[in-house]
């Protein structure tokens, strides 16, 4: 992976973690970050013109964006392990695994969210060593990254957002990828009882 292609990773992993009040002085040091990092300066300008609708959106607003594009749909959610396994009791399993060569990696992860937090993944890819295991995890990363892509609304300012990680660092995953991804995820049963349940 490229220095350029790790600043984009460890820029979009701040622009897609909830927007806290510190989100627009954020903003100067991404911009700054793509001026040292990035090499072209079209690109440069098309990453920022991406990102500029969400930093000048009102917090609030922002924060009222995030939870509706990320909390309440699983197309768009912001964890690996559900894209991957859905509602699956694997999901536990995989989960365990990734904390262990994250540990095993060198690397802490101190954050309240669960450890496929797709936004910490970025960063951490950002600086992994070389190893099969994270080419494996850019992998598996990219599944998800083009699927949350696919799912967004073009009206939504994060498509945009996403549009730089599809666009610049991870390529589109083949039919073959996409489809074991499909086969393995399970849905959540969520039809109604066949008869009421009372409480005594």
């Amino acid at each position: 992976m490229t220095n350029e292609e790790k600043a984009i990773l460890i820029i979009m992993s701040r622009v897609l973690d909830y927007p806290q009040e510190s989100y627009r002085k954020e903003f100067t040091s991404m911009k700054e970050l793509v001026i040292s990092e990035v090499s072209s300066a079209g690109k440069r300008k098309e990453i920022v013109e991406r990102l500029e609708p969400l930093y000048e959106t009102p917090l609030l607003d922002l924060q009222k964006l995030y939870v509706e594009t990320f909390d309440y749909k699983e197309a768009t959610g912001l964890y690996l392990t559900s894209h991957e396994l859905g509602d699956s009791r694997k999901r536990g399993g995989a989960l365990i695994k990734l904390q262990k060569m994250v540990c095993e990696a060198g690397f802490e992860y101190e954050g309240k969210e669960l450890v496929d937090y797709i936004p910490m993944l970025l960063e951490l890819l950002a600086h992994a060593p070389d190893e099969e295991n994270f080419c494996r995890l850019s992998r598996r990363m990219s599944i998800a990254v083009h699927r949350i892509a696919n799912n967004l609304g073009s009206s939504n300012p994060y498509s945009q957002a996403f549009s730089i990680l599809t666009k610049f660092v991870f390529e589109e995953p083949e039919a073959e990828e996409i489809h074991l991804i499909e086969n393995q995820r399970e849905v959540a049963d969520l039809d109604e009882m066949p008869y009421p349940l009372t409480y005594q």
